[in-house]
């Protein structure tokens, strides 16, 4: 008695508990589980020792804690753990992950019906207007046979500005749905950037939908998927889950509109007052209803008379793209090569290399007058215009001349003729697209920093500020 007097008491036991926002199964997250008075439990009998029969055990009351005595306390440590025998079974080698990202630069709020504002009047009621890229024409005279069906309800506004556990549901809800024959999901996940209100997610679920009645290609672009980025104002951007999809070794980027905010062409012909028509030109071709070669043939042919020494001025007018500073160094840290492919010219292009330490730098070059020394309206005919053909060539090219295999490739652009090198990459990413990349490229993301790439990657917020960190 004497020696158990002296021996000093715990502070407590630790506690087993399932964290719903930090992983687990499907079945963990959405289902409520309660045992039997007097059941064993599924991981009791899983662990059993064969030679001592289930019986002999003294059966638990779903309380373990009143068998304990007193003088143990609880101390507040928490451990979250996952049976082996609970996680995926003959299929989990072939698993999908969907990185989901809520739209926090542009959330939304409910739709006030006039009749609820301060001052309700009739007057001036919304002209009905249809939602971009919904038909041919956003003109409602020429709208086909009868108005377009009304948009999904938001439910953002409802749930919380992030990705909520309901969402989550519903997005599991989604893919239980599209497998047919029928297999049961199981599924994992992590948040990100933040364990209470994420705004970057990403779930693992594995089987995938039988390819026989639903390709990857499919999958991705699956009308209840965008229904459900609308309604919940995300994206979803699905990848195959393999040793590959974190760990890429070469990155190409798009110049104009990508790596830096402004179109160099458009800036150009700022200086002679063309810049309307190139603009124009300019849009068209990065939708892709010109021919790019021909349409850059046009817009040089406006720039003659240029100064040659505009680059030069033009590199105090660049702004480079929120985020990309950061990426390059990210990348650059993890061991990448970096290249940028451009449709626009060899001075801007070789500068912003130089700028964010890219290793490569290829663009169009523009002829230059001797006498006169301003540009002559042409390019340099001995070398390749960059249209997409060429750029999908030296992104082939470029990983053959390090030994990276092609699922280790990333290419990030916005525009059409950046489409061909999206996808022969392992990782094609439309950034702040246009609308027809947007609905062609493998995957796409609208976001106000280029560092959510690394989202993609798989790279959690901390792992981001550990290659970041000086």
């Amino acid at each position: 008695m004497a020696s158990e007097a002296q021996t000093p008491a715990r502070a407590g036991r630790p506690m087993l508990r399932h964290s719903s926002m930090t992983g687990g199964s499907y079945i963990q997250d959405h289902q409520n589980y309660r045992p039997s008075p007097n059941g064993q439990g599924i991981d009791r009998i899983l662990e059993s020792n064969h030679d001592n029969p289930i019986d002999n055990r003294p059966t638990s009351n779903g309380n373990h804690a009143s068998s304990i005595p007193s003088r143990i306390k609880d101390s507040g440590i928490v451990h979250s753990m996952s049976h082996r025998s609970c996680q995926p079974g003959p299929n989990d080698s072939e698993k999908l992950v969907a990185t989901l990202f809520y739209k926090s630069q542009n959330p939304r709020h409910p739709h006030l019906h006039p009749d609820s504002l301060p001052n309700p009047s009739t007057d001036n009621l919304p002209t009905p207007e249809l939602p971009s890229g919904a038909a041919p024409t956003v003109d409602m005279k020429l709208y086909p046979l009868e108005p377009p069906p009304p948009e999904p309800e938001p439910l953002d506004h409802l749930y919380g500005p992030y990705i909520s556990q309901i969402c989550l549901t519903y997005f599991l809800q989604i893919l239980d749905e599209l497998q047919t024959p029928y297999q049961r999901t199981t599924s994992s996940h992590r948040c990100l950037d933040s364990q209470i209100h994420p705004r970057v997610m990403e779930i693992t679920f594995s089987p995938p939908p039988n390819p026989d009645y639903l390709t990857f290609d499919e999958l991705r672009r699956h009308e209840s998927l965008w229904r459900f980025e609308r309604e919940w104002n995300v994206e979803v951007i699905l990848q195959k889950e393999n040793v590959f999809r974190k760990h890429k070794r070469l990155a190409v980027f798009d110049m104009d509109s990508t790596l830096i905010q402004q179109e160099v062409i458009d800036e150009i012909a700022r200086f002679v007052g063309v810049e309307k028509q190139v603009s124009a030109i300019t849009s068209r071709a990065m939708n892709g209803e010109l021919d790019f070669a021909e349409s850059l043939k046009a817009r040089v042919a406006l720039l003659k008379g240029v100064p040659a020494d505009v680059f030069e001025k033009l590199k105090s007018v660049i702004t480079i793209t929120p985020g990309v500073r950061e990426l390059c160094k990210a990348l650059k840290r993890l061991g990448f090569k970096m290249a940028v492919l451009s449709g626009g010219f060899t001075p801007l292009a070789e500068w912003l290399a130089g700028e964010l330490s890219l290793d490569y730098a290829y663009a169009n070059h523009l002829e230059i007058s001797p006498q006169t020394s301003t540009l002559t309206g042409h390019l340099l005919p001995h070398h390749p215009i960059i249209d997409a053909a060429q750029k999908a060539y030296l992104l082939r090219t470029l990983a053959a001349q390090n030994n990276i295999p092609l699922n280790q490739v990333l290419a990030i652009g916005d525009g059409a003729n950046d489409l061909l090198m999206m996808k022969e990459a392992g990782l094609g990413v439309a950034v702040n697209a246009k609308s027809r990349v947007q609905l062609e490229a493998p995957t796409r993301l609208n976001s106000s920093t280029l560092l959510d790439i690394l989202y993609i990657l798989g790279f959690t917020r901390e792992e981001q500020e550990a290659l970041l960190a000086d």
